[in-house]
């Protein structure tokens, strides 16, 4: 067991599918709390939401919902993963670059974090244990 602590080999210690699976779950399970209460917001009619790129509140708001919770949720069963990544890293991008660019960064660790994981996942892909290896396995 020390031995497998100390490899350098992951396929001897867990495997690097099972890692990728907790990532893109966990990732995606926190976004989604970010996500169902702006998808929630927009189902309720409450459209008031910043306008960080100048395109509408309304607009931005939609976007962003659409990012947090559908793609997250996309992201968390694994289905069009590398698709559904794209609005995500944008959104993070937007976040910690634009709408938050003054603020401390201690402010901006949070959307840090999602835009790294983001990124890893989308260099990885979904791992065999997701949908998209049950539809696309060769």
């Amino acid at each position: 067991m020390i031995k497998k602590l100390f490899s350098l080999n992951l396929d001897e210690f867990v495997g690097p599918d099972a890692a990728i699976l907790l990532l893109r779950i966990g990732t995606a399970s926190l976004m989604l709390t970010h996500g169902i209460p702006k998808l929630l917001r927009v189902l309720e009619g409450d459209f008031s939401f910043d306008d960080p790129i100048g395109i509408g509140s309304t607009t931005s708001l939609i976007l962003v919902t659409f990012a947090e919770a559908i793609c997250a949720f996309l992201v968390l069963i694994g289905l069009m993963t590398r698709i559904s990544l794209v609005p995500l890293i944008i959104a993070m991008i937007v976040a910690v670059f634009i709408a938050h660019a003054g603020d401390p960064f201690g402010d901006k660790e949070l959307g840090l974090f999602f835009l790294i994981s983001f990124i890893v996942l989308f260099l990885t892909g979904p791992g065999k244990y997701s949908v998209d290896q049950m539809i696309f396995r060769r």
